[in-house]
């Protein structure tokens, strides 16, 4: 997908740079200190998914990074065969590790109560792909359940990715998931817009156009809502680490360049303002967590475009 394709006026396009993207995840140790928020939501997104019933038989996991999820999704459909996709080989790699360590650790508590060939079975071991979410390598209506936790909000396009997801769900197949939307890093943005009128975040995208996206790729009833969470911190650098950590200003409109110590100083002095309005004295950043559940409809026409009509017939009375 290349950048020039992307228009820069449309509400569900970004000019992200995907290239980034991924070096910005290529690194899981650096990445991992921003991982107590991604728990956080997952939690959250499990306990929406428990109110939802559904048996799925294959279940994607888009953007598992280093796999915290793919367990959790497996704990709770253990029948199901479950994959993750992820464009850092970096983090499929810590994936695999995760699901190596899980393995040793169960099969080892499981030991001794169970029979050898029964043991070796046990534990999680998702399928894991390497690729863009946005362009999957499976066949139509192939999946259940598409989960995705957080990773939206990293793809230019995202109008394109529930097209894409709404491809390979089956008839009633469901797709949840969650993203940041525009008050996420708040502070950051004011405190940044003292200096200059450049990005310095991404601009993610409004609950309600998402939820029009999802209408108009097909998608039926798609169910929105969000919340805010906010984290504080002791110090600037340490907000700045994790800002770091969620993978940075991937845009290809970001700022070269260094600030310079002046600016740097009027940066953190607007910072400084938002934490004396707090009585715990911290630093305070924000993330509008927006939650979305939609299922794919029985198609109303056919691939030639013909208008299917469904007959409801009774037996008739004697």
């Amino acid at each position: 997908m290349s950048q020039s394709s992307l228009p820069a006026d449309s509400r569900s396009s970004a000019p992200i740079d995907l290239r980034l993207v991924r070096k910005l995840f290529a690194a899981p140790e650096r990445v991992i200190e921003s991982d107590f928020l991604r728990r956080e939501v997952a939690g959250r997104m499990h306990e929406r998914l428990a109110l939802v019933r559904i048996a799925p038989r294959r279940v994607l996991d888009a953007g598992c990074g280093e796999g915290a999820d793919l367990s959790a999704l497996q704990g709770s459909f253990a029948e199901a065969q479950v994959l993750g996709v992820d464009a850092s080989p970096a983090m499929l790699a810590a994936a695999c590790h995760r699901q190596a360590a899980a393995r040793s650790t169960l099969g080892r508590a499981l030991a001794r109560w169970l029979p050898a060939k029964a043991g070796a079975a046990i534990g999680p071991n998702a399928d894991l792909l390497c690729g863009d979410f946005g362009q999957l390598p499976l066949a139509v209506n192939t999946l259940d359940l598409v989960w995705s936790n957080l990773a939206l909000h990293w793809h230019p396009q995202p109008d394109r990715v529930f097209a894409e997801w709404r491809r390979v769900l089956r008839v009633d197949g469901l797709l949840m998931f969650s993203c940041f939307g525009p008050d996420t890093f708040k502070e950051l943005r004011a405190a940044f817009a003292t200096v200059d009128e450049a990005p310095h975040a991404l601009p993610f995208v409004d609950m309600h156009d998402l939820g029009d996206m999802l209408v108009n790729v097909g998608f039926s009833t798609p169910v929105m809502d969000m919340e805010t969470i906010t984290v504080t911190y002791e110090s600037v650098e340490k907000l700045m680490a994790d800002v770091r950590a969620w993978g940075g200003n991937p845009l290809a409109t970001r700022r070269r360049g260094l600030l310079g110590r002046a600016r740097w100083r009027r940066v953190v002095q607007a910072l400084e303002l938002e934490r004396s309005r707090r009585a715990d004295g911290r630093f305070p950043l924000s993330f509008e967590i927006i939650y979305g559940h939609a299922f794919r409809p029985v198609p109303r026409t056919t691939a030639a475009g013909e208008t299917i009509v469904r007959l409801d017939l009774h037996p008739k009375r004697r």
